[in-house]
């Protein structure tokens, strides 16, 4: 069975996609990119700021629905800039401490709102 996952408590969709689907206990997030999701506003921050919006977004998105990011199996980090990805990885090493997601991480000519950062995940419920 496939269930879509929506929540305020990270951004919306703006398209026709979902924030995540769950499908036989597999979550699949859509790319999530640095957004306040109280107030709709693009983060204005540079890569420390938009990777810390974007995974503590990611977090609430798995929180609503009864996981953490300890359940995630494998992200995808899409960047602007490659040469930003010492401060992104260590953002992103404090959301991930132990037994972290296999993980690619490419740079991209460009991404939705022009952000820095976009991260999709699949996690798996225990």
């Amino acid at each position: 069975m496939k269930r879509i996952i929506s929540t305020d408590k990270a951004p919306g969709a703006i398209g026709p996609y979902s924030q995540a689907v769950e499908c036989n206990g597999i979550v699949y997030t859509s790319g999530m990119i640095a957004i306040d999701p109280a107030t709709g506003s693009l983060s204005e921050g540079g890569i420390n700021e938009q990777t810390n919006l974007v995974l503590c977004n990611l977090e609430a998105l798995f929180r609503s629905i009864g996981m953490n990011l300890g359940n995630v199996v494998k992200t995808t980090v899409f960047m602007k800039n490659m040469s930003q990805f010492a401060e992104m990885n260590a953002i992103y090493a404090k959301y991930f401490k132990e037994n972290p997601p296999a993980r690619s991480t490419v740079e991209v000519a460009r991404l939705p709102k022009d952000v820095l950062v976009e991260i999709e995940c699949i996690a798996a419920r225990e």
